[in-house]
């Protein structure tokens, strides 16, 4: 190996370091082609492998993006049927407040009905006992007189008169005293 050294050594001319001769451009062209030959055959060998793997990953892509598409258009749905029941419950929700304040509003006017008829009930009652105590104080208020005015008029009638002027007054004053009206 020293003398093929030795004779590319000697090939070169004085202050070059590389010399384009015979030698050099052989050299260079079985660099070449061992570099195609290595191409083709790792082509040949590595290409559809390579490829048939590219392919399996842009169809496990799409197949992905597929799904995510599918999924996104479930999640759409999911939200649209999401939005459309809270609608619904808010819709519920409200009538379902309108019906309590109108309940709540009826009740109160019940309520308020049912306390004035008992107001008005108890007034009634009231003034009915207030004008029986009215009657029956008027009664005896009256018996009361007609007592007064029998012992006052016996009184009376036996200092001043005899018995038949007395008896004749005293039914003269009770027919006056039954007959009489009594003013409220």
């Amino acid at each position: 190996m020293n003398a093929g050294m030795a004779i590319l050594l000697a090939a070169v001319p004085e202050g070059r370091v590389f010399g384009l001769d015979q030698q050099a451009l052989i050299t260079i062209g079985i660099q070449l082609f061992n570099a195609a030959l290595l191409a083709a055959v790792l082509s040949y060998v590595l290409y559809k492998p390579v490829r048939k793997f590219l392919r399996n990953r842009a169809e496990r892509i799409s197949a992905q993006l597929g799904r995510a598409e599918g999924e996104t258009a479930k999640a759409g749905e999911l939200k649209a049927q999401y939005e459309q029941k809270l609608e619904d419950i808010e819709e519920e929700r409200a009538a379902i407040l309108e019906e309590a304040h109108r309940l709540a509003a009826e009740k109160s006017r019940k309520m308020l009905a049912d306390a004035q008829s008992d107001a008005a009930d108890t007034r009634d009652r009231a003034l009915a006992d207030i004008q029986a105590e009215r009657k029956r104080a008027q009664e005896e208020i009256r018996l009361q007189i007609i007592e007064v005015a029998s012992i006052m008029a016996e009184k009376y009638v036996t200092q001043a008169m005899d018995a038949d002027t007395q008896d004749k007054l005293f039914a003269e004053t009770l027919a006056e005293l039954e007959g009489a009206a009594w003013q409220d």
